[in-house]
């Protein structure tokens, strides 16, 4: 597609305007949002390819929740729980004529996807699940992504940055300043405060056991992301799912491996994975309802069976070999205090150091990490030193 299709909008019950756009042919398949700006997205060339792959066989719906992108920025910021996105999901529905429809539920949006489908299960036919959890709350709990979230408030633009990078990897090239800004322009500060505090307090582990909609749950994580157990609780307490653990280590959908996740996701959706060949690095688990154990014929193949490279296990501090492991002590604490969003003088004020000592030491740490400035050495210590993450 050469240009983004055309933005509707539908109206919630309590009054907020949702935007959203309709493209492509087939089963129809609506990717709910999280930190979302739709339109932006479509600028980011990983992005659009995903979009253009998906709409071959799949009739896509995208939204921007509420005080979101290009919807309604005027918002009760004390009503962002799960009801309210359930109403700007309905709302969606209802104005595009989606009788029913395949929800894909990406990070914010799990909690979502599973309540509309256990409250209202004959309007969905597949739910597709990546990044979140039940319970927010646990999706929200690794350090790199409450070091993320401290850099809400104190510097909206660096949040922005270190979260593309933490999204796309530490030395991601030219699609993470078209990511960065789709962050930046997805709402404000305040907003974005609100939705994550909000985030803390959804929890409809409760209505798993009424999901009916067959569900495919996808993990690709790093060990400083999610962790697969909470992924394999989730599968095995839904009555009809299965867990694809996915190669690769950042956490994203359509990035690292694009071909093979829009494969996965198409199939699913349309029912054509029947006799589809499982893809790599894959552990499939069924679920038999809540506290299920693996099924013992699932199909597991490792990283050595299929002769891909396992990516490195950090040892107890720096990784060994790393660039950060070549850092003082004393540069660890400064590049941990960086990461949390201080500036110079509040690490000199910390660390009972003079600024120009402080200087002295990003100039140390940018040159011996590889990094081009602030933003490059704060999502570095996001993605790749765990210790930096909550400095004392």
């Amino acid at each position: 597609m050469e240009t983004p299709p055309e933005m509707h909008f539908a109206r919630a019950e309590d009054g907020v305007t949702i935007g959203y756009q309709v493209f492509g042919q087939g089963p129809v398949l609506v990717w709910m949002p999280s930190l979302s700006n739709i339109l932006a997205q479509w600028r980011i060339p990983a992005m659009r390819a995903t979009y253009t792959a998906l709409a071959r066989n799949l009739t896509v719906v995208l939204y921007d929740g509420r005080g979101m992108g290009s919807s309604d920025r005027r918002i009760d910021l004390a009503d962002l729980g799960v009801e309210a996105h359930l109403r700007d999901l309905r709302a969606v529905l209802d104005t595009a004529g989606l009788r029913k429809a395949s929800l894909l539920g990406y990070y914010h949006a799990v909690a979502t996807a599973i309540a509309f489908s256990a409250r209202e299960p004959e309007r969905v036919d597949r739910l597709v699940l990546f990044g979140g959890a039940p319970r927010m709350s646990e999706a929200m709990r690794p350090a790199q992504t409450q070091a993320l979230l401290s850099l809400v408030e104190q510097d909206w633009g660096l949040f922005a940055d270190a979260a593309a990078a933490a999204w796309l990897g530490w030395d991601s090239a030219p699609s993470g300043r078209w990511t960065a800004a789709a962050f930046r322009t997805a709402t404000t500060a305040p907003v974005a405060k609100a939705w994550f505090e909000a985030a803390r307090h959804i929890d409809v582990t409760g209505e798993l056991g009424r999901v009916r909609a067959p569900a495919l749950v996808l993990h690709r994580q790093n060990e400083q992301q999610i962790p697969v157990e909470v992924f394999r609780r989730l599968a095995g307490s839904l009555p009809d799912a299965r867990l694809v653990e996915l190669p690769g280590t950042t956490p994203t959908l359509f990035m690292e491996d694009s071909a093979n996740d829009v494969r996965l996701v198409t199939d699913f959706v349309t029912g054509a994975g029947t006799g589809a060949q499982t893809p790599p690095t894959t552990d499939f688990v069924t679920g038999a309802g809540a506290g299920a154990q693996t099924h013992p014929t699932t199909d597991f193949v490792t990283t050595a069976q299929t002769g891909a490279q396992a990516p490195p296990t950090p040892a107890a501090g720096l990784p060994p070999g790393s660039p950060a492991a070549r850092l003082t002590p004393r540069e660890v604490e400064v590049l941990g205090r960086l990461a949390v969003g201080d500036a110079n003088l509040e690490i000199a004020r910390r660390l009972g150091i003079a600024v120009h000592t402080v200087e002295r030491h990003l100039g140390n740490i940018y040159r011996k990490i590889g990094a081009r400035g602030r933003t490059d050495a704060v999502a570095y210590a996001l993605h790749r030193m765990p210790e930096t993450r909550h400095p004392g």
